[in-house]
């Protein structure tokens, strides 16, 4: 109970500020991003230490990214990504850093990517010339109800676990719940203000509703990987902002160039 009552309170303040910094747009999004970004990229320099990233690299590129999402779009967004590689060689090189250089640098742009790269596409994402604000709405919203509804039907109904190696707690009444509930939303928010078709509404909310867990269960894999439970325990019950963001990465990646492919980007 103390743990529902804590993911409740840190909701209530949350969503409401991340909706509104969306609505903004601009600079404050971007802003809100590389806080965020900055802090995953602790989380993750702390969850796989042991690998020795060359963090330094994974916080330039990723910011690097940001701008270039911010600036420069798609292009700009990837070659700010790619710096990670050349900056993370360099820095290996002049740390004279006992770990492999294949290891440190590979786990370094891992982070970049997985953090940087696809928080960049939520700045796209906003910036869609055919009202992106709607569109980042929508996915913001889709991966939370999702979130919502396999979290509670996975607690009262859950009997089949889904990854049961990766993550125990997850199973497949919960994610069937929470599809139903990712297209509801879509269709809702995208139809209905008839933004995308019927079939499009419904196509979006499913490529959501599978890729979200896809980077929930990304996290958890990592994390068997290193050994570690929670990335951090910043958002208490909620654990780590990597914990909080891990299926947004996945989700804003894959909604943004489907909305491409629909030509509303």
């Amino acid at each position: 109970m103390s743990q529902l009552l804590s993911r409740v309170i840190v909701a209530l303040v949350g969503l409401p500020l991340v909706l509104g910094i969306v609505y903004l747009g601009g600079w404050w999004l971007f802003g809100l991003a590389a806080i965020g970004a900055v802090l995953a990229l602790h989380e993750y320099a702390l969850m796989i230490r042991s690998l020795r990233p060359v963090i330094l690299a994974a916080y330039a590129g990723a910011l690097l990214s940001l701008v270039g999402a911010r600036l420069g779009g798609l292009e700009w967004t990837v070659a700010g990504f790619l710096s990670t590689i050349v900056l993370a060689f360099l820095l290996h090189w002049l740390g004279e850093t006992r770990q492999s250089a294949t290891i440190s640098i590979a786990s370094t742009v891992l982070g970049a990517g997985w953090v940087g790269l696809c928080l960049g596409h939520l700045l796209l994402l906003r910036t869609i010339p055919h009202d992106g604000r709607l569109a980042t709405f929508a996915v913001l919203l889709a991966v939370w109800a999702g979130d919502i509804g396999a979290f509670f039907a996975g607690r009262l109904i859950g009997r089949h676990r889904l990854a049961p190696m990766l993550s125990p707690g997850k199973t497949w009444e919960g994610f069937l719940f929470g599809t139903a509930a990712t297209i509801f939303v879509a269709f809702v928010a995208l139809y209905k203000q008839h933004y995308l078709s019927i079939g499009q509404s419904i196509l979006l909310g499913a490529v959501i509703a599978v890729a979200a867990p896809l980077g929930d269960l990304f996290e958890s894999a990592l994390k068997r990987d290193m050994h570690v439970k929670d990335s951090g325990r910043l958002l208490a019950a909620h654990g780590g902002v990597l914990d909080r963001i891990d299926s947004l990465l996945f989700a804003c990646v894959a909604s943004y160039y489907l909305l491409r492919a629909f030509d509303a980007a």
